[in-house]
């Protein structure tokens, strides 16, 4: 094979990325834009000796898992827009058994069937949009797939309604009053990013305009254009949504990191709420909070079911965020003591520690804890890797004073993409809990830490798809792992 060469492709699987997978004389040939069961015309754009890259040219028997796309974006978010949602769940579960047996060595995984979601659209709760111009004039998109080119997007089939919207509103006001967005290569501009979170089960909506400087050209009359588009917003679910906060928050770096670290509230509150499994929870800015909220309550719900609690342990929360699960799971404890006792006994009452490195999510956590009347958690502000040894010794904060030193009985892992740090895992392997329960949005980076937790004792029980991410091709997974 080589480059430029014309082949008949049949597409036998997807990547996790949602590129086609082919084999050509044994070789694995990975195609763009493609739908499992399609049988392509593509050209080779790049051949290496142990696999090829190519572009689709011609359909040349399309597949019976193809529907038509959700939308006409090139923003190449939705890398399954074209594959019917039952069979993107069938792909996203044999990407997880394949990533466990050839990443963790794990043989015949336990993976229990995917939980899908019954309405796959604008179920994300933030949006995340770049500024740029388009002959000439500002526009409010996302970017274009592997480009810096922004694609102006009206519309989205992935996100609350109250972000498109809020986004037409801001290209609008910036084209009428001549608002330059930021241009990374000169430096010069005003408006960098637009970001908008919705609380779908509360209405409430926060918008955080990332911005060179605080001082953007009548400000007050954008807030009320947003405040009245945000209104009239038909309602969704019984819901009616509210705008209650807005933020600029000030990036003057020159470079790709989309948030600044001052966040500046110009009208309205600092922080969001939204409800969660029964409980309230308030959001900042800068938190971490899981994007879907359809799917979130049957994500925690598999959490608490491996848990299984009986109300005296001691859980760690790592990567805790605004303390979503370690304060489910402290409730969860109070609930289970109060059956045990017929009362709720202190003395017999298990604690939830969290550490998470965004002060302001820390912040949330600990004030989420005293709304909801949860006395049986705390969070810690530092980085998991740097804390838990100090935690797991009886260090709790920066001050001197010390503790008993901790066991845990639950060791919660819900890291970024890129997963834990081997020393964390070695740290948390050595504290000998009976169970790990690790959440990922990256099951690759899962099945890899899950490798190394092997080798230290461990090995994995149960593995949980949950399609949080549809029309992509990104998967969350619930793990409980226990200890040999």
């Amino acid at each position: 094979m080589e480059k430029g060469q014309v082949l008949e492709i049949k597409i036998e699987d997807i990547t996790g990325e949602g590129m086609g997978v082919g084999k050509v004389d044994g070789m694995a040939v990975f195609v763009e834009g493609v739908v499992l069961g399609d049988v392509v015309k593509a050209e080779l754009m790049q051949v290496k000796k142990r696999y090829a890259n190519a572009r689709a040219k011609q359909i040349l028997a399309p597949s019976d898992e193809r529907c038509e796309p959700i939308c006409k974006s090139n923003c190449g978010g939705c890398a399954l827009r074209e594959t019917r949602y039952q069979t993107q769940l069938k792909i996203k579960e044999k990407q997880i058994k394949d990533k466990l047996e050839r990443i963790a060595g794990v043989e015949s995984p336990n993976v229990l069937p995917i939980i899908g979601m019954e309405n796959p659209f604008n179920y994300r709760n933030k949006a995340q949009f770049q500024a740029g111009e388009k002959n000439g004039k500002p526009i409010v998109g996302f970017y274009k797939k592997k480009t810096h080119d922004i694609d102006e997007c009206n519309d989205c089939a992935i996100q609350a309604l109250p972000a498109m919207t809020a986004a037409n509103v801001l290209q609008s006001f910036m084209q009428r009053e001549n608002i330059k967005p930021y241009d990374r290569k000169s430096g010069k501009g005003l408006i960098r990013n637009l970001i908008v979170r919705t609380a779908v089960n509360t209405g409430e909506v926060m918008i955080i305009i990332v911005a060179t400087n605080k001082a953007v050209p009548k400000l007050e009359e954008l807030i009320k254009e947003l405040d009245d588009a945000i209104y009239n917003i038909p309602q969704q679910n019984g819901m009616n949504y509210s705008l209650e906060s807005i933020i600029i928050n000030i990036n003057r770096r020159s470079t790709s990191e989309i948030l600044g670290e001052q966040c500046i509230t110009v009208a309205g509150k600092s922080s969001i709420l939204e409800k969660t499994c029964g409980l309230n929870f308030e959001i900042s800015p800068l938190a971490f909070y899981q994007v879907n909220p359809a799917q979130v309550e049957k994500l925690y719900a598999k959490v608490i079911e491996f848990a299984d609690l009986k109300g005296d342990e001691t859980v760690l929360d790592l990567y805790c965020g605004v303390g979503t699960i370690g304060l489910l799971c402290a409730k969860k404890m109070v609930e289970r003591t109060q059956e045990k006792y017929k009362t709720l006994d202190y003395k017999k009452l298990g604690t939830v520690y969290g550490i998470e490195s965004v002060k302001g999510a820390v912040l949330n956590a600990n004030r989420n804890a005293v709304i909801n009347g949860i006395v049986n958690a705390r969070f810690i502000c530092g980085k998991a890797e740097e804390k838990l040894e100090g935690l797991l010794a009886g260090k709790i904060d920066e001050s001197e004073q010390e503790y008993n030193e901790i066991s845990p009985d639950i060791v919660i892992l819900d890291p970024p993409r890129a997963g834990c740090e081997p020393e964390l895992l070695s740290a948390v392997a050595s504290a000998m809990p009976s169970k790990i329960i690790y959440v990922s949005c990256d099951p690759g980076t899962m099945a890899r830490d899950i490798k190394i937790l092997s080798e230290s004792g461990y090995k994995l029980e149960d593995a949980q798809p949950i399609d949080m991410f549809p029309w992509t091709g990104s998967t969350e997974m619930v793990a409980l792992i226990t200890r040999v």
